[in-house]
């Protein structure tokens, strides 16, 4: 083959790639567009990361089960006027930073810590329509196919199998957070693109009874705090949905294009099913100040505040964990197990006490409690260290086959874990070439 039909064929490969799965129509615009992702490999992607992201990001916030009702149920009523229907879920995570995002398939999560800071239902829905039209507009599954546009003849059905991975999701990608999954929660999205989950959004709330001036006073106060710098929304929402005096001014216009500023506001309702949230806040605060303090290695300081939220708040979890790892950070496993096996007891769903708790027993010398509470935890979210100990265990008990495996899945991880999981490698092959030659 000549070049000129090595070139020709270079470009073919792309050409051929958007022929086979074709051009679409975006359910929310109506334009026409490239789709190298079908819809049900969006949906599969949603599915197979909403869990482990939501894990990722503080699990599911089960202290107030009415409160992420509540939230579902404004996300629904949106959610039945979209331009595109899908599998929509709701769910609130227990995260102090401010922030809301959507996976593919409608998979949409809103953080503990930014319903604190709205005023309305209205607000809240304001929140929701733009996180909907963000699934139903397919931005993530864009952001894909970006991807696959950079790797002429990748397959779009290869992107769900690269994401979730083998063996229980035990790939370098899920130990590293990595994950397309992980990659969309933190993804910047372009202007163009908040501009158009801000319209529809905006569209979705007139259908659905809100008013929409909830929009406009919303992004006034984005742009308010952006300028006041405040780093617990430059690190959430603001990092992936970044506010600008182009936003505000947009949302006055589509106020005035859709004349929807005499609609539903829902302050009471808002202020009774979040006043549960409220009267809890001063607790989490506790906790956020016990995470800087120990941030900086303060264990003292760390430890008393955990205490004091743990007082204040008994039946949440998250506390008796803090406990659990600052007493590990301080080297004291029995004193740690106690606070993860109260952490567990008090909520089971999450990755964290299990992980916690399994390292403390193995350094206390239970491996098969060990052994239960690391997989649990590897189950709910792999991470590189409860795989590392599962592979110690697996190598302690004579599977050099098993432990090889896990250390492979975590020598990829950029971490300590990873160049402890290479070192293990070393050891096992330099045992099996030292060993003596059977006739």
């Amino acid at each position: 083959m000549d070049v000129r039909g090595m070139r020709r064929f270079a470009l073919a490969v792309p050409l051929a790639a958007a022929l086979l799965v074709g051009c679409g129509v975006n359910p929310v615009t109506g334009r026409q567009e490239l789709q190298f992702v079908s819809e049900n490999e969006e949906l599969q992607l949603g599915q197979q990361n909403y869990g482990p992201n939501r894990q990722a990001e503080g699990g599911d916030f089960g202290v107030d089960p009415a409160l992420t009702q509540y939230v579902r149920e404004v996300g629904q009523k949106l959610a039945a006027v979209a331009d595109r229907k899908l599998p929509y879920e709701f769910t609130v995570v227990n995260n102090s930073v401010p922030n809301a995002w959507a996976l593919p398939g409608g998979k949409i999560a809103v953080n503990r810590g930014l319903l604190p800071q709205l005023r309305n239902e209205a607000e809240l829905a304001a929140v929701l329509g733009h996180e909907i039209v963000h699934a139903a507009a397919r931005h993530g599954a864009k952001a894909q196919e970006r991807g696959t546009l950079l790797q002429a003849g990748m397959a779009a059905a290869q992107i769900g199998v690269a994401v979730a991975g083998a063996n229980g999701g035990l790939t370098d990608l899920a130990l590293q957070g990595a994950g397309a999954g992980a990659q969309m929660v933190q993804m910047k999205y372009g202007r163009d693109q908040e501009l158009e989950a801000d319209h529809y959004g905006m569209v979705y709330m007139k259908r659905a009874g809100y008013d929409l001036g909830a929009a406009v006073s919303l992004q006034q106060t984005f742009v308010r705090l952006a300028q006041g710098h405040n780093q617990s929304w430059l690190e959430g929402l603001f990092a992936s949905h970044p506010p600008s005096a182009e936003r505000v001014e947009r949302n006055q216009a589509t106020l005035q294009e859709l004349g929807g500023g005499k609609g539903e506001v829902g302050a009471e309702r808002f202020a009774a099913r979040t006043a549960s949230l409220r009267k809890m806040q001063p607790a989490y605060d506790k906790y956020d100040q016990a995470m800087a303090a120990a941030g900086k290695k303060d264990f003292a300081t760390a430890r008393r505040l955990a205490g004091e939220a743990a007082q204040m708040l008994p039946r949440e979890a998250r506390f008796s964990q803090l406990q659990g790892d600052l007493a590990m950070a301080q080297k004291q496993p029995s004193e740690a197990l106690g606070f993860y096996q109260k952490a567990i007891d008090l909520d089971g769903s999450y990755f964290g006490s299990y992980l916690g708790g399994g390292v403390a027993q193995y350094k206390l010398g239970n491996r098969a409690k060990a052994e239960e509470w690391l997989k649990k935890s590897a189950n709910l979210l792999p991470t590189a260290s409860a795989v590392y100990y599962l592979g110690s265990i697996a190598k302690e008990r004579g599977d050099v086959a098993g432990a090889r495996q896990l250390f492979q899945a975590v020598a990829g991880a950029q971490n300590e874990y990873g160049q402890m999981a290479t070192a293990e490698l070393t050891r096992l092959d330099q045992a099996q070439n030292a060993a003596p030659f059977q006739p």
